[in-house]
């Protein structure tokens, strides 16, 4: 009898064992990808996951709450709320997003002292109708009358109503909205399990986590000079990167005239060539780099150094290159 206790007794420890090893054993994680083409970029959704539907379920829902955002803040789109307050100057009952991104345009309007201001829609639009073709004594005429629909100031927020203080004012939410969508997306893939995952939206990435085995992600910065060579490289989990730069973005064949507007002077920033941002989120690096390229190297480099968890690059009109204090903590090896 003791002998068959003993039998029985190193049976259920060894079943014990065995059941203890295999509900350890993971199942590897397999990377998923989708790319759409959205916002006049591609954006592309990256995520690890064991299981396939799963991961494709949650691209897919990720890539719904973008297109949602979309919907809201364009200003090309008869049906998008941003559209709708350009036209008509008001918006009786706002979305929670496109309160949210108003909201958070006049905070960073703020903190980048006037730089980021999503007012200067009526200056986009004179360059964009061919003010460059003018001689420089009509462009600053045009651009004085046309200055004073410029400012953040004159937005106002009541509740859910916002509306502009002085007609003939529009809003581009092209600073932001993208940094915006990308946290919307990362947001949903956190909701629905997903802990690896890179959300790019052109020169907008938001992560999740790291890759798996605690690899960081690797994100490469060109040249805005030479798209085909790269300036750095980083490497970073759980952060967002965004670039502010015009790429071949031109109004005009002198390359003069880009759509990223001093909202001071009406004309093209000119003071720098590429602004990358590093932040905790992606709306904050989207709208900081459109802030800091605005603001220049000088003081550009001042806000990012006071600010909390924010580092950059920025290539100067001269191709300098500015480095933050805490850069480095996000260069990749040998740079």
């Amino acid at each position: 009898m003791k002998k068959s206790y003993k039998v029985i007794a190193c049976l259920l420890i060894l079943l014990v064992v065995t059941l203890g090893t295999t509900g350890c054993i993971t199942k590897p994680r397999t990377k998923f990808v989708e790319t759409r083409v959205m916002m006049d970029t591609f954006v592309t959704i990256t995520v690890y996951s064991s299981d396939e539907k799963p991961a494709e379920e949650a691209i897919s829902a990720a890539l719904v709450r973008m297109e949602e955002i979309v919907k809201v803040a364009s200003i090309f789109d008869e049906q998008a709320e941003a559209f709708q307050l350009n036209r008509d100057g008001h918006l009786e009952t706002a979305s929670d997003d496109i309160l949210k991104l108003i909201t958070m345009s006049l905070d960073y309007n703020q903190i980048t002292d006037g730089c980021f201001d999503i007012t200067v829609q009526p200056a986009l639009d004179l360059w964009a109708g061919g003010l460059w073709k003018e001689s420089e004594e009509v462009q600053q005429s045009t651009i004085n009358q046309t200055m004073g629909l410029i400012g953040s100031d004159k937005i106002a927020i009541k509740g859910k109503k916002v509306y502009f203080k002085v007609g003939g004012m529009k809003i581009t939410l092209g600073g932001i909205a993208k940094g915006y969508a990308v946290d919307g997306a990362l947001e949903v893939l956190s909701n629905m399990g997903i802990t690896h995952a890179l959300v790019s939206a052109g020169g907008d990435i938001g992560t999740l986590g790291s890759k798996p085995n605690r690899e960081p992600w690797s994100v490469a910065l060109v040249d805005p000079d030479d798209t085909s060579q790269r300036l750095a490289s980083f490497s970073f989990s759980d952060k967002a990167i965004c670039t502010s730069g015009y790429y071949e973005r031109y109004f005009d064949p002198d390359k003069k005239a880009h759509h990223i507007i001093n909202p001071y002077t009406g004309y093209s920033a000119n003071e720098c060539k590429s602004v990358t941002i590093i932040a905790e989120n992606c709306t904050r690096a989207d709208a900081l780099a459109t802030g800091v390229f605005v603001m220049g190297p000088d003081d550009g480099m001042k806000l990012v150094e006071s600010l909390d968890d924010v580092e950059c690059l920025i290539v100067d009109a001269d191709r300098v290159i500015h480095r933050s204090s805490g850069l480095s903590n996000y260069l990749s090896q040998g740079q």
